[in-house]
């Protein structure tokens, strides 16, 4: 049987030998294309479920949360607390429209996101701070005083 009809031929990863190193290359840029957001709700003239990037941090103090939101305005931006659970969500709104000739130009996205964080038992719910700043939404999961003990060195002892 040929390796093309059970491996769809594409330009990005022709068909060739071995038959599932392809294979493993498509489902990696499938993956990775559904996680990056790359795969989106159909879109309607640049409008589409959004999901921002994100790096979460952990020092000795707290847990860090950044979020890039660019062109994401401070109050279309709502940051919850609810059982455990962090929620990041808002909205990118669609601002104006240039006009280049004849031709209408988008290639922006606009639309609502949505992220959410079950957070440790040792996270200080209390003292969970954010702050929006040039396009990026810090914030700042402090950790309980019993979660910041000191590590200490276990002596390893022979029989």
């Amino acid at each position: 049987m040929a390796t093309n009809r059970l491996v769809p031929w594409n330009r990005r990863f022709p068909a060739s030998s071995p038959l599932f190193g392809d294979l493993q290359q498509q489902i990696n840029r499938l993956f990775d294309d559904a996680w990056s957001g790359d795969i989106a709700a159909p879109q309607t003239e640049g409008i589409a479920h959004l999901t921002p990037s994100i790096d979460v941090s952990e020092t000795d103090e707290a847990y860090h949360i950044d979020a890039e939101l660019p062109g994401a305005d401070e109050k279309d931006i709502d940051v919850t607390l609810t059982d455990g659970v962090l929620s990041l969500k808002g909205e990118k709104r669609i601002e104006t429209e240039r006009k280049q000739k004849n031709a209408l130009v988008k290639e922006r996205r606009y639309g609502s996101f949505f992220r959410s964080f079950r957070l440790p038992p040792e996270a200080d719910i209390d003292g969970i701070q954010a702050r929006f700043d040039k396009g990026v939404l810090h914030v700042t999961v402090p950790k309980k005083p019993e979660a910041k003990q000191a590590t200490r060195q276990i002596e390893i002892t022979s029989p």
